[in-house]
């Protein structure tokens, strides 16, 4: 059954198998996160002047929290497209990391079940991720495609229940909405913290990303300091883990 199940001949047989179950399940910790989320990013897009439908269509087709903060915000202010799309390009360039990240699990993948993959690639799928994965040698694709499928309906709904209830809120502020994108990154990162022994390379890593990111905010924008922290502090923990 199990044969059958990984070379795809019977489909049915894929649910028997219990990866895609499984990656449902591992998403769960991650939905309560998603709904506050999407919900405080479907009223601010609705107080910024866009309709049920476009929030709807943003959150299918960008499917990024900070991305989609970022274009409201952009959009109340009256921002040119252009500067949108390159603010969203620059702040989704992580995106490459991540992917890349989690590349080596899945070679054994077809290139196109890898690019569905990596659509669906978010910061918190990536978090549980590379968690799960830690010590293996290879991931199962129906289990990480149960995962990202789960965590992209949930997002999509919770936006869409936030547009519906965003006309009758005005200032999100008051309510701490702003805050819920922080809030749960944090959450994530205590969660995988508390799961790793590597607490040298944290610590490394911690510290290479104040030192590039305070020091880039002489010469860069807070958004550009914080990308080449991102990128340096991830190659010397590559590099410090790689040597040990």
């Amino acid at each position: 059954m199990e044969k059958i199940a990984l070379e795809g001949k019977k489909p049915a047989v894929v649910w028997a198998n219990g990866k895609f179950l499984e990656g449902v399940k591992d998403c769960l910790p991650t939905v309560l996160g998603y709904l506050s989320i999407g919900f405080a990013a479907g009223v601010i897009g609705k107080t910024s002047g866009l309709n049920l439908m476009e929030i709807t269509l943003m959150s299918v087709f960008v499917y990024a929290g900070s991305a989609q903060f970022i274009m409201s915000g952009m959009l109340a202010a009256g921002s040119s497209g252009f500067a949108i799309v390159m603010t969203v390009f620059l702040v989704n360039l992580r995106h490459l990391l991540m992917s890349a990240s989690m590349a080596p699990y899945f070679r054994h993948l077809p290139m196109w079940k890898n690019a569905l993959l990596g659509a669906q690639l978010t910061d918190e799928t990536f978090g549980v991720a590379s968690t799960k994965l830690e010590g293996q040698t290879r991931g199962s694709g129906w289990w990480m495609f149960g995962m990202n499928l789960t965590a992209h309906v949930n997002w999509v709904a919770a936006t869409a229940i936030g547009a519906l209830f965003g006309q009758w809120i005005d200032d999100p502020e008051e309510y701490g909405l702003d805050f819920a994108l922080p809030a749960m990154f944090i959450g994530l990162l205590s969660i995988q913290l508390l799961s790793r022994s590597k607490w040298r390379i944290d610590l490394i890593v911690l510290a290479v990303s104040v030192i590039c990111t305070f020091s880039g905010s002489f010469w860069l924008s807070p958004s550009m300091s914080v990308l080449v922290a991102i990128v340096v502090a991830a190659t010397v923990g590559m590099g410090v883990e790689s040597s040990r």
